[in-house]
């Protein structure tokens, strides 16, 4: 690649970066939008190069591609991401008046570069039903840079924006100035979500899009009225959202404050979630049933809002996938959320407590993979290898032996227990070759981010209980009760099937 396209295709991802919590919607919507569009103009000469002609792309997943978990089958695995940032692709602020007014947020350091949208689909590639599963961007993971490198444990909207800084302040003082240097910290926030992603759900990403606020906005001015239904009448200050129950038609303004809506609502974040789902099926529904391809004006402001908001993967060849894609316009999707074990406090930040080897277990499932022998009844995926020590730090006796048995009912091998000094909280430690086990182990216990111990065996996992050890109760019991005061964990709720106008709190 020349150094003037490597140019351009750094400029472009700049002018992509911009995301927004309404992405999700705005992604699906999009690529809906364009394959829908392909397919309905009969994916003409004319038709594809309007589209194609001034995309934005990004090379992102060039750099994760190594590292990907395995392939299930020939089916496209694509993720929808949203940031919730109130900047221009340059990195410039968006106009106060306009974000107050129309987008009804607020200032451009709320949102900075958080992934609050992110849209797992899985394609068949002999076609069929679409599988979808949303990941509440307050799950607390391991997240990655793009070059496999371990963040820490974050939210997993985070990933991004640590990847960004990052990347900022390496390319600043370097010199790199401008668009150039956004375009580049960008794109590192790229590639670490991809490799979050990949990462947290066991299966490769083969394209993604992403999107803003303001993008989700351009296209809702396009489609408007959009169609949803309530459950229940709502009225919150934040978001601007002040609906009756029932069937209803929107605004632009009114589309993105339906689908960023989460305080007042039972399930909060978990219920903006299935907000943004109905969304999406409400809007596939009307460009199939309300002839917008009929449209010049529509598809031309279609056309423009996906050329300026959104940012592609550079091997994502259109026209390929609109032959893919009618199950995305035929309504043939499920949306799922992507089930939590609690809620819990982690550096000073209230997070949804995961289990990460059940969540690959369930993704790989529902995309075709066929289930592990030894996988539980309860779905639950084998445990890692490891040898597992226990210490009792809690100060109530008994403790040490109690968690080992219930590890060792798990399928990890029983060690040694013992006594250890009083800790307020419970800590993991692994030696060489059991870091996997660790990680399983911590978050069954609501530990602390596991660490590598130089005193610990290979193949061992030393477990140190602290003062908020409790043993994991039955899935009906919340992990993370005591901390949050909770009786049970906030599931992930009915799945959203597309297809209409879904009701939804």
């Amino acid at each position: 690649m020349s150094e003037s396209t490597g140019r351009r295709r750094r400029r472009a991802a700049v002018r992509g970066g911009r995301r927004s919590l309404g992405i999700r919607t705005l992604r699906v919507v999009v690529w809906t939008v364009s394959s829908a569009l392909l397919l309905g103009c009969g994916a003409t000469w004319y038709a594809y190069h309007t589209l194609i002609n001034g995309l934005t792309t990004s090379d992102a997943l060039d750099a994760v591609r190594e590292k990907a978990p395995p392939r299930l089958d020939n089916a496209v695995n694509l993720l929808l991401i949203g940031l919730d940032s109130r900047k221009d692709m340059n990195g410039n602020d968006l106009p106060r008046k306009f974000v107050q007014r129309e987008l009804h947020a607020g200032s451009s350091s709320i949102g900075y570069y958080n992934t609050n949208t992110l849209i797992l689909m899985h394609i068949p590639a002999g076609g069929g039903r679409v599988q979808a599963f949303s990941i509440p961007r307050d799950d607390y993971v391991q997240t990655l840079n793009g070059d496999g490198s371990v963040q820490g444990h974050f939210k997993i909207k985070e990933a991004y924006g640590n990847a960004y800084t990052g990347a900022h302040d390496k390319y600043a003082r370097q010199g790199v100035k401008g668009a150039e240097l956004e375009a580049r910290s960008r794109e590192a926030g790229r590639e670490a979500t991809l490799a979050t992603v990949q990462d947290f759900s066991g299966v490769p990403i083969d394209h993604f899009a992403e999107v803003n606020l303001l993008g989700f906005y351009d296209i809702a001015k396009v489609l408007q009225p959009i169609t949803v239904c309530l459950n229940h009448p709502v009225q919150d200050r934040y978001s601007g959202a002040d609906f009756p129950a029932g069937v209803q038609r929107l605004n632009a303004r009114q589309a993105l404050a339906f689908v960023r809506q989460r305080h007042g609502l039972d399930a909060g974040d978990l219920d903006r979630t299935r907000r943004q789902q109905a969304f999406i099926s409400s809007v596939t529904h009307q460009l199939k049933s309300q002839g917008v391809w009929s449209s010049p004006s529509k598809l031309q402001g279609l056309f423009d809002a996906v050329k300026k908001d959104i940012v592609l993967d550079s091997s994502w060849n259109v026209l390929d996938f609109a032959q893919q894609a009618t199950n995305l316009t035929g309504g043939n999707v499920v949306f799922h959320t992507l089930p939590i074990e609690g809620f819990a406090t982690r550096n000073g930040q209230e997070v949804n407590l995961v289990d990460p080897e059940k969540i690959k277990a369930m993704v790989r499932q529902e995309f075709g993979a066929t289930p592990s022998p030894t996988a539980t009844a309860a779905g639950a995926a084998t445990v890692a290898p490891a040898t597992v020590d226990v210490h009792n730090g809690n100060g109530a006796e008994g403790q040490a032996s109690a968690a080992l048995s219930y590890l060792a009912g798990l399928g990890y091998t029983a060690g040694t227990t013992g006594n250890a000094a009083a800790q307020p909280v419970t800590t993991v430690a692994y030696g060489p070759g059991a870091q996997q086990a660790a990680q399983q182990i911590a978050g069954r216990f609501k530990a602390a981010a596991p660490a590598a111990g130089s005193a610990v065996p290979a193949g061992h996992v030393l477990v140190t209980l602290g003062e908020n050890f409790a043993l994991p109760g039955p899935r009906a019991s919340s992990p993370a009760a005591t901390e949050s005061g909770s009786s049970s964990p906030a599931d992930s709720g009915p799945a959203v099937k597309a297809g209409g106008v879904p009701c939804v709190n």
